[in-house]
């Protein structure tokens, strides 16, 4: 696996095995926050934060006409306690912070609840070759 090309974007991410498992979960999160025309306001913040709380991994969009640019409404973020940056593609960023008394993405098995798993297809097996 390759790291980030842009020096900024790989100060965000340190690469090690939890950022790598909260990838794969982000991968079929939908966005829960964006960032509009707005800007990243100290509301946008409360919700960020807010979200995190519920959720501890979040996927969020920078909308095109935002005055903020991604990398630097993500060091933003990153410069809040407790928050990591755990992918920046294209305008969606992934952003984690451990819940402080029932973490579900680190310490074992992740416990990610059916509403945030991805739906199967019909028709499909569940496991393995037939």
């Amino acid at each position: 696996m390759t790291s980030p090309t842009s020096p900024k974007k790989r100060s965000l991410m340190p690469s090690n095995k939890l950022r790598r498992s909260l990838r794969a979960h982000g991968h079929a999160l939908s966005a829960l926050v964006h960032v509009g025309k707005g800007g990243l306001s100290p509301a946008v913040i409360k919700q960020v934060e807010q979200t995190l709380h519920d959720h501890e991994l979040v996927k969020m969009k920078v909308d095109t006409d935002s005055p903020d640019d991604r990398l630097a409404v993500a060091e933003l973020l990153a410069a809040r306690p407790g928050v990591n940056i755990v992918q920046i593609v294209g305008h969606a960023i992934v952003v984690y912070k451990r819940h402080p008394r029932e973490p579900r993405f680190e310490g074992g098995t992740p416990e990610v609840p059916a509403a945030e798993r991805p739906a199967q297809r019909p028709g499909k097996p569940s496991g393995g070759r037939t």
